[in-house]
């Protein structure tokens, strides 16, 4: 038995019995139990392998993969809890935008870069890219997905400007590397692969990313670009 299939049997073994004792049971037969007149002792000799009547699982493996199965069962509750857009009563195209990437975002299946231009609570016109995970880390999105606030820019993002102060900021984040004295435009390197984002409207965003613009009637210009990593998180 190679490898996958040992960890394909531990997992429906653990997955059938609550603790290494039931499963030590199931394997004990009246004969074992005839003979030998002792459960405890049956229990040790089918932990042995040497009676029994299916697989050898070590405790161990079997306590350490009942462990790893709980723990990723509370992280994937935990996850659907920490979804601020589940729930939400959705009316405008961004907003449902965002809300399709956020699990994939948090989980970083999916890194999104959001470009917005639109005009701030000073009335000056203001742009700028948004790395999405990273914002989500940092703050409640509550507030945005409610309605109660407006996502737009700022001078701590990926990247900033105010079109009336000429003001320009570019900031790294933890995922991305900001490129910004590229001739050709703005890029951003995703550190975890490494491969580069390009943001022009004219090029192509680069491998394994896309460009969406998304209709909406929060903001001048909004643009979702989605990278997806071939690296695990």
């Amino acid at each position: 038995m190679d490898q996958e299939e040992g960890s394909t049997t531990v997992d429906n073994i653990v997955t059938q019995f609550n603790t290494y004792e039931d499963f030590l049971d199931s394997q004990i037969t009246t004969l074992d139990l005839y003979y030998l007149g002792d459960e405890g002792l049956a229990r040790q000799l089918v932990e042995l392998g040497y009676c029994g009547t299916g697989e050898v699982v070590k405790r161990e493996d079997f306590e350490a993969r009942k462990a790893a199965i709980e723990i990723a069962r509370l992280a994937e509750r935990t996850q659907k809890k920490t979804l601020t857009s589940a729930g939400k009563d959705l009316h405008d195209n961004f907003l449902k935008a965002l809300a399709v990437r956020e699990e994939d975002n948090r989980s970083g299946r999916v890194s999104s870069v959001i470009f917005i231009r639109d005009r701030n609570s000073h009335g000056q016109e203001v742009s700028g890219y948004i790395d999405y995970a990273h914002r989500l880390k940092i703050e409640d999105f509550e507030v945005y997905f409610s309605g109660k606030k407006r996502l737009l820019p700022r001078p701590t993002d990926m990247s900033f400007y105010n079109w009336d102060s000429h003001v320009a900021v570019w900031n790294s984040t933890p995922n991305y590397q900001v490129i910004a004295d590229n001739p050709e435009g703005l890029l951003f390197k995703y550190k975890r692969d490494r491969k580069i984002l390009n943001v022009d409207p004219k090029a192509q965003p680069g491998d394994n990313s896309t460009r969406s613009p998304i209709q909406t009637e929060l903001y001048i210009q909004a643009v979702i670009f989605d990278h997806v990593s071939r690296r695990k998180p």
